[in-house]
């Protein structure tokens, strides 16, 4: 088993519309794994049926027993975060300042603050309309550990792809190059790279490869909406050959992506001209994955 992972520098450079399109041509030959949690969307496209949820606990809440609580204030001294203000004749604990670091609770003389596992999303193991299985999660909002989460979507869905003798795992990954980003390229085998022919896609593109070449993960890259601006695409073009990233396909701008995407399908549902771009391209991920040594 296999994992292809897609990512993109920056958001909007159409990931999501691809990965998805890619889900649709593999059918029930892949598990698919939706690891862009802080802003998960591809159920939108593939219409999952869920079969098994779980909480996904993370991170850790100081909370304070006021019963207990003797106003010494030693836990506000100490705390670097600012997160235990004194407000109506009480201190209290910020959820959102509070990191969880625990220093409160050991300086406490009252014994008066414990720490309790933050709930910040749950993850998901639907059967789509494709056929197969996709695991994908929501992270709640304001909520930290999307890294964490993304390893569990993945390590579930390597779990299916065993279990079912799949041979390969889709990764809708983040975009970005942070920690999410790090977790979904763990265990790759191939990296797609989204980006578009605009100056802040071209610099996008450059950190992202970078993190890419970190990992020693092979990689192929598709130019979305290619007729944008055609010095910036220029300029991608030369730094593909430059870096010897496989120039896997240059999709033009094409309003059909989005009347595809307010019908609740893949472009490779809706348009038959992109479909056969795209149906090649996946062709070509596809041989660059099975040829590695």
């Amino acid at each position: 088993m296999k994992e292809i992972v897609v990512i993109s520098g920056k958001g909007g450079t159409g990931k999501t519309s691809l990965t998805a399109a890619f889900a649709v041509l593999a059918g029930s030959e892949i598990v698919v794994a939706d690891c862009d949690v802080d802003a998960a969307d591809m159920h939108l496209l593939l219409e999952p049926d869920i079969r098994h949820q779980e909480t996904f606990l993370s991170g850790e809440l100081a909370v304070i027993n006021q019963d207990q609580c003797s106003g010494c204030g030693a836990c506000a001294a100490v705390c670097r975060f600012g997160a235990i203000p004194f407000l109506n004749g009480h201190y209290v604990v910020d959820e959102i300042s509070c990191e969880g670091c625990g220093y409160c609770a050991r300086v406490c003389p009252d014994e008066a603050i414990t720490n309790i596992e933050q709930n910040v999303g749950n993850w998901f193991r639907s059967e789509i309309r494709t056929g197969t299985t996709m695991v994908h999660a929501g992270l709640n909002i304001g909520a930290d550990n999307s890294g964490k989460l993304v390893a569990r979507v993945k390590n579930e869905a390597r779990a299916v792809a065993h279990e079912n003798g799949k041979e390969f795992v889709l990764v809708d990954g983040s975009p970005g190059v942070g920690c999410p980003v790090v977790s979904s390229l763990s265990g790759a085998a191939f990296a797609v790279l989204v980006t578009e022919p605009t100056v802040s896609g071209l610099h996008d593109l450059k950190r992202v490869h970078q993190l890419v070449k970190m990992f020693g993960i092979p990689c192929g890259c598709i130019v979305n909406k290619a007729d944008l601006n055609a010095d910036v695409l220029r300029q991608l073009r030369t730094y593909l050959a430059a870096e010897g990233i496989a120039d896997l396909a240059e999709i033009p701008y094409d309003e059909q992506f989005t009347a595809a995407a307010t019908n609740g399908r893949t472009i490779v549902e809706w348009d038959d001209n992109l479909a056969g771009l795209i149906r090649n391209c996946w062709c070509e991920i596809q041989t660059h994955v099975t040829t590695q040594v």
